[in-house]
């Protein structure tokens, strides 16, 4: 019997997983896609919030603020990148000032240094806004994070130090027992002493299998433009719009790799699987933006997409014992800035919540770094020409727009975490995340995974385990 079974490997289950691995424990992950971080931490702003936004005294106030801090250390012990770039929220109207006056009080009350800036100052900081930007409120503390690593890169940490991670396993029912539970996939059963609900949008369907949600989780759609990478950066801090009581509204972003992020929309909509853009959402986005910024250059689009936000009727992060069932903690409603609070929410949950059923003994070896990642990109002519006479494999460029070689696609390939897809790569590395979205390198990337696993290229999947890309025969 395992100590503890978190289910879903989004960044929140991966963050509590890397901190209950700190400790003595028998841990095992579930997740049901074929690939970790494939929800909800696939699709967003990959914002840090600085914390000024949420309500005071709330889990969304709480875990944001406490959280801000962890990111630079966390960050430099999983190799994942990350920018402290500061935040802006724009008023568009002299009769908008007083709302950053009160996002002011809001941000003292939570503990968030924040700066009024007047229409010089906001210009001077940002370039591209319209003449009719009048004022802003400027917070130095959040930032810019890449979600795909922090999530893969702290799984990795995890298993390194002892947990265990099965993909493709989707939990199809939870049954309390003696000690426990057993909880059954469509693969196997598997039992645990302690479950930890981290499933997302699924959460709510999770607590039902053994207890009684009593709260719903409705799915909100966000869609995104992908920009590409600019000679001259259209934004130098995440941009946002007075925020409204759905949303903080279509914001303008850089991303840690240098492209441009522009969204997102904010749709109740019923399915939790439905991920498609439509022109209505994109065109809603255009509108907002350029309302914003001057010439946003969205003829260099390079994508677009939604993800989905699991935004609870409670209005609040729901993270506690299950009301009902003894053992079962839930970690659900994890919505905007859930995120940017990710690291403290797996402290709490680890070391508040499980104390509580089981006895923490911390290791005496825990490792907290990985193995940094090969980023060739980030080296010197001279560093690289010292790895090719070693590998010629570093000469092999595989991904042009991103400039990824077969030796960095080996070295992700050689990690514990899985790599069971070309989508799988492409949040790894970003093969395939540049201007030709995987056109020219996707076909080099299945002869590398083949040739790797020893396997005919016609079983590579795309995304989920059987979305092959080689036709079969």
């Amino acid at each position: 019997m395992h100590d503890i079974i978190i289910i879903g490997a989004g960044v929140i289950g991966a963050l509590i997983g890397r901190e209950a691995s700190k400790y003595e424990l028998d841990i095992l992950m579930l997740e049901k896609d074929n690939d970790v971080g494939n929800g909800t931490t696939a699709a967003n702003s990959a914002i840090v919030h600085s914390g000024y936004d949420p309500k005071p005294g709330t889990l969304k106030a709480k875990f944001n603020v406490a959280a801000v801090p962890l990111f630079k250390d966390l960050c430099a012990d999983l190799d994942v990148e990350f920018k402290r770039i500061g935040s802006l929220v724009v008023a568009q109207a002299e009769a908008e000032l007083p709302r950053l006056d009160e996002l002011k009080a809001r941000a003292e009350i939570n503990g968030v240094e924040v700066k009024i800036l007047n229409k010089a100052e906001v210009h001077a900081l940002e370039p591209n806004l319209h003449d009719h930007i009048v004022g802003g409120l400027f917070a130095p503390t959040a930032g810019i994070v890449n979600p795909f690593e922090l999530t893969a890169h702290a799984i990795e940490n995890a298993i390194e130090n002892g947990m265990t991670l099965k993909l493709n396993e989707e939990v199809v029912a939870i049954d309390k027992v003696k000690n426990g539970f057993k909880v059954t996939t469509k693969n196997g059963e598997y039992f645990s002493k302690v479950v930890i609900n981290a499933a997302g949008v699924f959460a709510d369907n999770i607590i039902n299998m053994v207890s009684k949600a009593d709260f719903k989780i409705t799915p909100r759609k966000g869609s995104y433009f992908v920009l590409d990478k600019l000679p001259i950066p259209l934004v130098n801090t995440v941009l946002f719009p007075l925020p409204n009581i759905h949303s903080k509204g279509i914001l303008v972003v850089p991303t840690t790799a240098g492209n441009t992020l522009i969204g997102p929309t904010s749709e109740e909509i019923m399915s939790k699987v439905d991920v498609g853009t439509d022109y209505v959402s994109l065109e809603n986005i255009r509108q907002n933006a350029n309302r914003l910024l001057k010439d946003i250059p969205f003829h260099k689009t390079i994508r677009t997409f939604s993800g989905l936000r699991a935004t609870p009727s409670t209005g609040d992060f729901v993270i506690e014992h299950d009301k009902y069932v003894k053992g079962l903690i839930n970690v659900a409603g994890i919505e905007s800035p859930g995120l940017a609070s990710a690291p403290a929410i797996a402290l709490y949950v680890v070391n508040e919540l499980v104390p509580d059923l089981l006895v923490l003994k911390a290791k005496a070896n825990f490792n907290p770094k990985i193995r940094p990642l090969l980023r060739l990109q980030h080296l010197s002519t001279k560093a690289i020409q010292a790895l090719v006479k070693k590998d010629k494999n570093f000469a092999q460029l595989v991904c042009n727009c991103e400039k990824i070689t077969k030796a960095e696609i080996i070295d992700v390939l050689s990690r514990v975490v899985p790599v069971n897809s070309v989508k799988a790569m492409k949040k790894r590395l970003r093969a395939g995340f540049g201007l030709c979205q995987g056109g020219f390198c996707s076909a080099k990337v299945i002869a590398i995974m083949s040739e790797y696993y020893g396997v005919p290229v016609d079983e590579i999947a795309y995304d989920d385990k059987e979305s092959y890309v080689v036709k079969h025969g």
